[in-house]
């Protein structure tokens, strides 16, 4: 098996079922026996440049270990989701299970009210 890092922005209409989708992608991966290492919902974010006259959308990273069929099927399922506006699948060396940089962010605003 693999390592992946994806990371898909949901259109913001979606966001009050953005647990549903999370869940989605979670079966999809757990069901083809893969194994999820770090699952990050960053929330609404601004988008660096507009997508579709959006400017702000719900970002989720997700590391995960699978087999290329998985990753086939989520490919399927973003191209065809109309909830899914962008999504990017990366192949990493190894498993990545710390907090990214952008929850260590978060953690540190709500620290500091």
């Amino acid at each position: 098996m693999r390592h992946y890092e994806v990371i898909f922005i949901v259109h913001p209409d979606y966001s009050d079922k953005i647990n549903i989708i999370i869940e989605k992608y979670k079966k999809i991966v757990l069901d083809n026996s893969g194994i999820i290492h770090r699952l990050e919902d960053w929330g609404r974010r601004q988008l660096s440049y507009s997508i579709n006259k959006l400017h702000k959308a719900h970002y989720v990273l997700i590391n995960i270990e699978a087999v290329p069929k998985v990753i086939n099927l989520l490919e399927t399922d973003f191209r065809y989701n109309i909830a899914i506006i962008r999504n990017m699948i990366m192949l990493v060396k190894k498993a990545i299970s710390e907090v990214s940089p952008i929850m260590k962010l978060k953690e540190e605003k709500k620290e500091k009210k």
